[in-house]
């Protein structure tokens, strides 16, 4: 394995945000590097964090890195769709901060045969979690060009979403799509010439909403965060980096209801469905990177650090 690099987005903002205690137990469910938690562990003398991650390159990387805090570090191999079930393993029944990144790691982008990128040639896969039976490949040649047509539409926000299909499906039928570097020509020639030289590489966008559909990002996101905040002790904080439109979107509305979740008609005086607020929005707006985390990380751009913090 080479070295597991991930640049911690908004690094700081986001230890601040979760306003960590020393006697402390937070949970990095994006676990990943450990980046984020290294720092969180080295501020604990008393607490304990949970790291967990689903990529097992993370997970050898992480241990390696936060051996010197193994005192106080419990490292777990799962999805973040479990923290109340790993939680419940540990005997732990509240938490007073949950962080997620969301961002692939630069490791899992530059490692070509995790096939993550559209900049190598490599076998055609995608998962977080390589455990995992299904691939990329088998949502290239399997799924239909109209299933196709709509997760390149909804995740990767294509307008060519409906051409990109169509050529997919067209190319299939004389051969399976093997590798990331054949799916790339094939959406490269479904695009036109024109304007294949503007907004980026043509293909990031359709292999962006097929790693999103293989490895259930939005609806794991979506399942989970009323999960995460019912095992928040009062005062705890969930922090999370969103680094897409869609993700931002879950995250924002599932904080809002759980800020206001009352349901009553507009005009009542007072409310009358009984629903109480969770917590409280800390993040008006979310946080976005500096000018400085701007150069040093190209890939921040599109980062949004969102706050909650539980009554």
């Amino acid at each position: 394995m080479g070295e597991f690099k991930h640049y911690s987005v908004m690094l700081s903002e986001t230890i601040e945000g979760l306003a960590v205690k020393p006697d402390g137990i937070y949970v990095d469910g994006t676990l990943g590097g450990a980046g984020h938690s290294s720092l969180i562990a080295s501020k604990l003398t008393t607490g304990r964090l949970i790291g967990i991650d689903q990529d097992g390159d993370a997970i050898e990387a992480a241990t390696k890195r936060l051996g010197p805090y193994k005192d106080k570090v419990t490292i777990v191999r799962d999805n973040y769709e479990n923290i109340p079930a790993v939680l419940d393993r540990l005997g732990i029944d509240r938490v007073n901060g949950i962080l997620l990144d969301l961002g692939v790691s630069s490791y899992q982008l530059d490692t070509a045969e995790r096939g993550f990128s559209y900049m190598a040639d490599a076998p055609l896969d995608m998962r977080m979690d390589d455990r995992m039976e299904k691939t990329a490949g088998d949502i290239v040649n399997g799924y239909s060009e109209t299933e196709l047509f709509h997760i390149i539409r909804d995740y990767g926000e294509d307008s060519f979403a409906k051409n990109i299909a169509k050529h997919i499906v067209q190319e299939r039928a004389r051969k399976p799509v093997e590798t990331t570097g054949e799916l790339a020509e094939i959406i490269k020639q479904s695009i036109p010439a024109k304007l294949r030289m503007t907004g980026g590489h043509p293909a990031k966008k359709t292999f962006q909403a097929i790693r999103i559909e293989l490895n259930r990002e939005l609806q794991v996101l979506s399942d989970s965060l009323s999960g995460m905040m019912e095992r928040l002790a009062s005062g705890g904080r969930l922090c999370i980096i969103t680094f897409h439109s869609l993700e931002d979107r879950i995250v924002k509305n599932a904080f809002k209801k759980a800020e206001n979740p009352c349901i009553c008609p507009p005009g009542l005086p007072v409310c009358v469905c009984g629903r109480k607020p969770v917590g409280k929005i800390i993040t008006k707006h979310p946080i976005v990177p500096g000018e400085k985390e701007l150069e040093e990380n190209s890939r921040s751009k599109s980062a949004k650090l969102r706050i909650f913090e539980k009554y």
